[in-house]
């Protein structure tokens, strides 16, 4: 028998609020070793994903934008290397202001908890995505990421 979606997921999954700094994110993702979170709204709706790359993106993006506000051009003199404490000073307070709405990617992937795993699979690759949804409606029932796919390979017997 394959496996479903309802039979790999993880049902508690950790999420985060739309209004939540990108700063308690990095440090969610650091505390709980994880990669990536849902995002959800106060009703309990998915409203998109944030992820590690979306926030190394927002932070790039926000250096970027104090440095041409500033005339700051370090990155553009040769042979200099990213310094991080070394930008416009209302960069951390810039940085401070995100919140994870700014960030987040609003496309989802989801599913439903019947979507068999060959499927999932094809799925996370084709979209070059670590994890799906499990959704019924707008309701997060869990996740099923790239890792889950492989302990189906690791149960089978050889």
């Amino acid at each position: 028998m394959i496996p479903t979606a309802r039979d790999l997921m993880e049902a508690r999954v950790l999420t985060v609020d739309p209004e939540a700094s990108l700063d308690e994110v990095h440090r969610l993702f650091n505390e709980e070793e994880i990669s990536g979170a849902p995002v959800v709204a106060d009703d309990g709706s998915l409203v998109g994903v944030i992820t590690a790359t979306d926030l190394i993106r927002a932070v790039d993006e926000e250096r970027g934008a104090a440095r041409m506000e500033s005339g700051y051009f370090r990155d553009l003199l040769p042979y200099s290397a990213p310094d991080w404490s070394g930008g416009p000073e209302d960069f951390q307070d810039r940085l401070a202001a995100l919140r994870v709405s700014d960030a987040m990617t609003r496309e989802v992937v989801t599913i439903p908890a019947d979507t068999k795993a060959s499927e999932i699979a094809r799925g996370l690759r084709a979209r070059h995505i670590h994890r799906v949804f499990v959704t019924q409606g707008s309701q997060l029932l869990g996740i099923v990421t790239a890792f889950d796919l492989l302990r189906v390979l690791e149960d089978m017997k050889d």
